[in-house]
């Protein structure tokens, strides 16, 4: 009697199905895998497009905040400026509506010393006194840069001369000044009050 036992037909049928069926699960799940791989470069070059446009977004995003940020410093800048020259101009010109009062009075004390003629003692202690008194005003005036302007012989300048006058004055210049009919002033080079004078002109 021999050792080799003979094996059933439906087990070799049983053992051949599941071999068979073995190999087509891994040739399924080849097939899955590539599957899978595909869709996951496909789904990572998705990623990556979306990315480069965001990554564009962003930089645009950035360019544009840039612009607006120099654009507020830049206005910033000016601000500061403008605010440094007001404070200055405040500084420079806070006298405007003092000095513009004290201007009649010291043109009064000039007329008065103008119409002084005379030899006697009051005459001449009155112009005394009086010219003391515009010398000060004048010092005064030197001290916060306030400026006479009294151009006899000058050319007519429209920016600080008001012309009161135009006459033929024989040895005169055309559009000079040959009278003063009231002194101007600067405050700080800027006009406090023009200078009334008569201009000459070319004779007809």
């Amino acid at each position: 009697m021999s050792n080799e036992q003979e094996i059933p037909a439906s087990q070799v049928d049983a053992e051949v199905g599941t071999e068979a069926e073995t190999e087509q699960d891994a040739v399924v799940s080849e097939e899955t895998a590539e599957t899978v791989a595909d869709t996951e470069i496909g789904e990572h070059e998705y990623s990556i497009d979306e990315l480069k446009k965001e990554l564009g977004e962003a930089k645009q995003k950035a360019q544009e905040n840039w612009d607006k940020a120099l654009r507020i410093q830049a206005e910033m800048e000016n601000l500061k400026r403008r605010t440094q020259k007001d404070l200055e101009d405040a500084h420079k010109f806070a006298l405007t509506g003092f000095a513009k009062e004290l201007l009649p009075v010291l043109d009064s004390l000039e007329l008065g010393l103008q119409a002084a003629t005379g030899d006697n003692d009051e005459v001449k202690k009155f112009r005394e006194g009086s010219e003391l008194t515009i010398k000060q005003f004048e010092a005064a005036f030197a001290k916060f840069n306030v400026v006479t302007i009294n151009p006899v012989g000058e050319p007519f300048n429209a920016e600080h001369h008001q012309a009161m006058v135009m006459q033929v004055v024989e040895g005169a210049a055309p559009n000079t000044v040959v009278t003063v009919f009231q002194k101007g002033y600067l405050l700080n080079g800027r006009l406090l009050r023009p200078a009334m004078v008569v201009v000459a002109k070319a004779a007809d």
